[in-house]
């Protein structure tokens, strides 16, 4: 079985205190599921993260 879906996330020890990270966003999996769970919609965390 095989999931595409992992390939955007990456592990470094010395990145972003070694969270687990959504590639060349620079943004934790659980900052990222917390915001969707609060509420906020994928395009709007996204506008504004890519907006920097």
């Amino acid at each position: 079985m095989s999931y595409p879906e992992l390939d955007r996330m990456t592990l470094d020890p010395g990145k972003m205190g070694g969270k687990p990270c959504i590639r060349g966003i620079r943004i934790t999996v659980g900052t990222m599921t917390g915001l969707l769970a609060a509420g906020e919609s994928i395009d709007s965390v996204l506008g504004q993260l890519l907006a920097k």
